[in-house]
């Protein structure tokens, strides 16, 4: 009689790879899946009844800013919550490590936390750091060419040096050494912005031989949008190619609504030369610092802190001009440092871009904002509940699929996003009927609904749609090539 630890009777199983769904018993023993459509014969320590629910891998958040949350606070309820079993840190430019000492933080350092933070000197301290907290998530890591630049330049504003290219690519180089995911940039940053095509590939020059992705928040996502997609591309055919994963993928602006048809194809010209993915996050609006290049009256820009004026977080940057008898441009540039909610998307786009094959599902969140955007709290279910089960993008399966076996093989996860045997046991047990996202635009850090079980590394998070006081979680070095 096969024995193991935790034994799932009867549930429908959606395994991660966009197949048809199943009814089927799992098996879990020593924090892997030990048996898929495990028979009458095998017994449990523990058995859950799964019917009417659905087992799906965990989900793979391949895109957050994480970095210092999962050591600080690792409990991870914003992600746990909703079945999310593993997060990418380091995206958009900005990493907790390798950092050397700086205040203030460059923009938008400031996203990941305070400067007492960043001190994370090595990314073996980093993953020092992360195991030591036993968070309840798995944690990947990108290495930000922001903080490598911040690190190495005595001002942004400009391109690196040949020696400052150096000195950065050898960071990365020994960040990869120890089990960096990649490189990240966000080049549409002002703290980034000055770095030219070339310093980007001199930094970047390690990965092809690492094993390694380059992902980007691009150059532009407005007018030149299509341009700065051809600049990612670049990277990634360089002489050494590498797997390129474009960061938040959107047309933002009003004058650039129904582009997403022209981008779309332009990622698909691409990807029949190189290998080229995205996420994107299920919502019309954005999340970041107060931009002044982001100030557009035409549409609604709210405000989620300002460090000058705390007492406008929450209210809309025309309010708050109305209010001082300034143009919105005056008050934003009043209320600097601040961080905003940018409503700048058409729903249109959203769904043609999360509909796309090559596109993963990530939160973008931030966690250390007071007011967050509700993706922190609420992305994954919205995929399911929202886009899924009401606006019928795609099916159940797929839907799954773009948030577990495509990112894992992307990711290059090779044990990891799907419901196999010998695979991690990274699990969660969901109604379909009624997941769904509670967080909103006004209630923004409310825990989804529908999810009943989370399983990291084969240990219980979630029971019954209860936090436990387990933790299951570690570091994940790279695996292999994203494909």
């Amino acid at each position: 009689m096969p024995e193991c630890d935790l034994l799932i009777r009867g549930a429908l199983l959606i395994d991660g790879s966009g197949s048809a769904p199943r009814e089927s018993n799992v098996a879990v023993l020593a924090g892997r899946i030990a048996r898929v459509d495990a028979d009458s014969t095998w017994r449990g320590e523990s058995t859950v009844d799964a019917k009417g629910l659905v087992l799906s891998p965990g989900f793979i958040d391949t895109h957050t800013h994480d970095d210092t949350s999962v050591i600080e606070t690792p409990a991870m309820l914003p992600k746990l919550t909703q079945g999310v079993t593993t997060v990418v840190v380091g995206n958009c430019g900005i990493s907790a490590s390798p950092v050397l000492p700086a205040n203030p933080l460059p923009d938008p350092m400031e996203l990941l936390g305070k400067p007492a933070m960043m001190q994370y000197r090595s990314f073996p301290d980093y993953i020092d750091a992360v195991n030591a907290a036993n968070p309840s998530v798995n944690v990947m890591a990108l290495v930000g060419h922001t903080t490598l630049r911040a690190n190495h330049l005595d001002r942004l504003d400009r391109a690196a040096t040949s020696n400052e290219v150096n000195a950065m690519r050898a960071q990365l180089q020994d960040a990869l050494q120890h089990g960096a995911l990649g490189l990240s940039t966000g080049l549409a940053y002002l703290s980034a912005y000055s770095a030219t095509l070339e310093e980007v590939l001199g930094v970047a020059e390690p990965l092809s031989n690492a094993g390694a992705m380059y992902a980007t928040h691009m150059r532009s996502e407005t007018a030149a949008i299509l341009d700065a997609m051809e600049e990612s591309f670049a990277v990634g055919r360089s002489s050494h190619p590498v797997p390129v994963l474009i960061s938040h993928l959107k047309c933002a602006g009003p004058d650039n609504w129904g582009r997403t048809s022209d981008v779309l194809a332009l990622l698909d010209k691409a990807r029949a030369k190189q290998t080229v993915h995205c996420d994107c996050y299920p919502y019309t609006a954005s999340s970041s610092m107060l931009d002044l290049r982001q100030v557009d009256e035409r549409i609604e820009i709210r405000i989620t802190w300002s460090e000058p004026h705390p007492e406008v977080s929450g209210k809309s940057l025309a309010e708050i001009a109305a209010g001082w008898n300034k143009t919105q441009l005056e008050a934003a540039k009043a209320l600097m440092p601040a961080g905003a909610i940018y409503h700048n998307m058409s729903p249109e786009d959203v769904k043609r871009v999360l509909q796309h094959p090559a596109v993963m599902v990530g939160s973008d969140g931030l966690p250390h904002d007071p007011r967050p955007h509700p993706r922190l709290w609420g992305t994954f279910p919205r995929v399911l509940g929202y886009y899924s089960r009401q606006e019928q993008l795609f099916d159940l399966p797929t839907a799954v699929h773009k948030m577990t076996g495509l990112s894992a093989k992307t990711l290059g996860l090779r044990d990891r996003g799907l419901i196999r045997e010998g695979f991690a046991a990274d699990l969660v047990l969901f109604d379909p009927a009624t997941v769904r996202d509670a967080a909103t635009w006004t209630d923004s850090t409310q825990p989804s609904l529908g999810i009943h079980h989370v399983w990291v590394n084969g240990i219980a998070s979630i029971t019954n749609g209860t936090v436990t006081t387990q933790r299951g979680g570690k570091f994940l070095p790279r695996q292999s090539h994203a494909a």
